[in-house]
Formats: structure tokens, sequence, C-alpha cells
């Protein structure tokens, strides 16, 4: 009720552990806090917060038009509902070194388990998009040791993005993740791998957990959690589906509304109002305090 059972602090720990585990940590992408806590109910591993989500929620591209405060509250209302660790996608730290490392206390502040820097230049783009420029390796450094150097709780972690597969290769880009772990990196994100095999050299390449971006529409094929688990792969979020699959159905029920003026064949397609109070725990905040939530919740009709 109100916040997570959990504190951050535990939730990093938590997470951490979960990373040695040797099991693959699934994170879906939460688009506000009520999926997080869906995302949690269905049992997955972690929410991931993702800055492509974000900035449509905003009704703005991906193009690193998001300000840290905006990030931060998203990231800690979502962090705040669940038990789960949340990973914030925190773009290329929002400035120079000294923004880095004020990103990293600002986000642990907000309660989330950890965060992941990019090596692009500003404007960013999509990491599945043409067109991307990345930063060379010294600047790519020293946003991760500013990032290091700045955090507080030694279980927030640190996560190291490179974009340089979709401009140099991958020989490059297992270059870059060995000089990011080097610079004090806790994992490693390679976006927009093309095959297995790509994932499976980066892992070989270094010594932390890598991440697995699986996203619709992408350079990416849509592996499975068990094909990315049999090439080593520790993490994998699907950053931008539950979004995806949210606005496809809205988009369609409200062709319908236009069209026919009523939604009643869509109930089965709905949450209930039964549904949602469950996963609010109405019931809960009601025994809470009786004399502020005086809800009749048997008598909701289950719709």
């Amino acid at each position: 009720m109100l916040h997570a059972s959990k504190t951050a602090a535990q939730k990093r720990v938590d997470f951490r552990a979960a990373l040695a585990s040797g099991e693959l940590l699934r994170m879906p992408g939460a688009f506000n806090p009520l999926s997080a806590m869906l995302i949690e109910k269905r049992g997955f591993e972690g929410v991931y917060v993702s800055g492509a989500v974000l900035s449509a929620e905003l009704g703005l591209p991906d193009i690193g038009l998001t300000t840290l405060t905006e990030v931060a509250q998203r990231a800690g209302q979502i962090a705040r509902v669940t038990s789960l660790p949340a990973l914030v996608d925190a773009d290329t730290g929002f400035g120079e070194p000294m923004n880095v490392a004020r990103t990293v206390q600002v986000l642990e502040d907000a309660g989330v388990a950890g965060l992941h820097l990019e090596d692009q230049v500003n404007p960013k783009r999509c990491g599945h998009l043409d067109g991307k420029e990345v930063v060379d390796e010294a600047t790519a450094i020293k946003r991760i040791r500013a990032a290091v150097s700045a955090r507080r709780d030694e279980n927030f972690l640190i996560m190291a993005r490179t974009d340089i597969r979709g401009v140099a290769g991958l020989p490059a880009a297992i270059d870059r993740a060995r000089a990011l772990v080097d610079a004090g990196a806790d994992a490693i994100f390679p976006e927009a791998m093309a095959t297995l095999e790509e994932f499976a050299a980066v892992r070989a390449a270094v010594d932390v957990p890598i991440l697995a971006n699986v996203t619709e529409f992408g350079k990416s094929e849509l592996f499975t959690h068990a094909q990315l688990a049999d090439v080593g792969v520790n993490l994998v979020i699907h950053p931008v589906s539950l979004l995806r699959l949210a606005m496809g159905a809205a988009d369609r029920a409200l062709s319908a509304l236009a069209a026919a003026g009523t939604l009643e064949p869509q109930l089965p397609e709905m949450q209930t109002r039964a549904e949602l109070y469950e996963l609010v725990d109405y019931a809960g905040y009601d025994a809470f305090d009786g004399g502020i939530y005086t809800f009749d919740l048997a008598n909701n009709r289950g719709a």
C-alpha cells in the first residue's frame, strides 16, 4: 500500500544478487506505475523505464528532448509502486560529466536500482534508427567514470550502453565495451546487435552482465528468452512493447467508438473494474482507514 514493501536499497541488493545468479532477468518496459504493478503481478524479475516511452508519453520524438527532472519524476513514480528493481534509460546523462554525476545522484534519490548511459552524441537518436553518431572513446569513458564516482550506494548499477555497432561494426562494439568495463561499468548494453552470434561475441569479450534489447520493428530479430539465455545474455528488456500494445488497442477502440457510438463490444478486451481494484489494492486502503475510504467494493458489477 502507498509504496512498495522493499526499500530502494534492498531492491538494489536483490538486483545485484539476481544478476550474479546466472539466470536471465526479464524486464518489460513500464509506461506508467500501473503497468509496473502488472509486470510484477505477472512474475517478471524487473521493470524497465524507457526513454523512448517517456518521450512518446509527452508527445515528443526520442531525440534527447526530455529533461533529467522529467525522467527522474517518472522513474520514481514507477519505482515507488513495485518491489522489483527498476532500470532506467538515462540517455547520454543530460550533459557533460558533471551533469552525468548529478544524474546518477538524482536517480539514486528517485529509488531506481540502476541506469544506463549511452555513447551517442547529442541530439541522440533511437538506437534502431540510421544516422546515429557516437562520441569518441575518451568522451564515453569520462561519462562512465563520472557516473561511477558520483554514486553513493555501491549497489546502484551503472550500465554502459554502446551504439557503435550500427556505426562502425561489431569489432568496434567489442573494443568499446571492453573500454567501458575498464572505466568502471557494472554491465554492458550492446545496442542493435544483428544476430545471436554477435551477442555471444560480446558475452565472450567482457566479464560483466550484458543486456539484450528486444524491440519490435527494429534492427534486431525478436529473439526468444531461451535463445538469449543460451548465448549468455543476463538481462532482456522489452522497452516499448506494452506502450505499443496499449496504444494499438486504444486506437482500435476509438475507431470503433466513433463508428458505432458504443464500446460495449469491446468489454471482453478491457481490464474490469474488479481487476483494477485488485491490482491497486483498493481493499487494503479501505481496511487501513475505513473512515476515509468508504467505497463499497462488493457492488462494482465486475466491470
